[in-house]
């Protein structure tokens, strides 16, 4: 990373200059959070952020979830009409904003099940980090800390 300079008033950092004090803020910012999520979380917020009903449909029967996700319209894109082989159906997840709307719906079509699928991915994938957050922090925390101090 580079040094912050002062250059008549304006700032020089990681390479870029004549930098407001808030365009150098909104840098730090930024650099900050792709170290702390990487890309792997910003794939999963994405993918969750896609899954959410928040695209205008036509239409839709009464009691169905209004709206729907962008994910799921890009897979009508990609998979068309397919169906799986065999008449077999596939449980999909719908809902979940706030989770006690959350309902499992069984669904012969590939498109329906990928849409549905991709922000069950992100969620995954932000569980596994939070995972791995806490317990690399538990490790370190109980390798220094002594006695009656240590988790678990």
């Amino acid at each position: 990373m580079d040094t912050t300079e002062t250059l008549n008033g304006t700032y020089f950092y990681a390479g870029r200059p004549n930098l407001t004090a808030s365009e150098l803020l909104f840098m730090i910012f930024c650099e900050q959070i792709a170290d702390q999520l990487g890309v792997d979380d910003f794939g999963a917020i994405v993918a969750i952020v896609a899954g959410l009903n928040i695209a205008p449909t036509r239409g839709k029967f009464a009691g169905a979830t209004p709206g729907t996700s962008y994910a799921s319209k890009g897979a009508r894109k990609v998979f068309g009409k397919a169906k799986f082989p065999w008449g077999k159906e596939l449980p999909s997840i719908v809902g979940g904003y706030p989770p006690y709307k959350l309902k499992i719906i069984m669904t012969h079509k590939v498109c329906t099940f990928v849409g549905r699928a991709i922000p069950v991915v992100g969620w995954v994938i932000l569980s596994y980090d939070l995972f791995q957050i806490t317990f690399h922090t538990v490790g370190k925390y109980n390798s220094i800390a002594r006695g009656n101090d240590k988790i678990w």
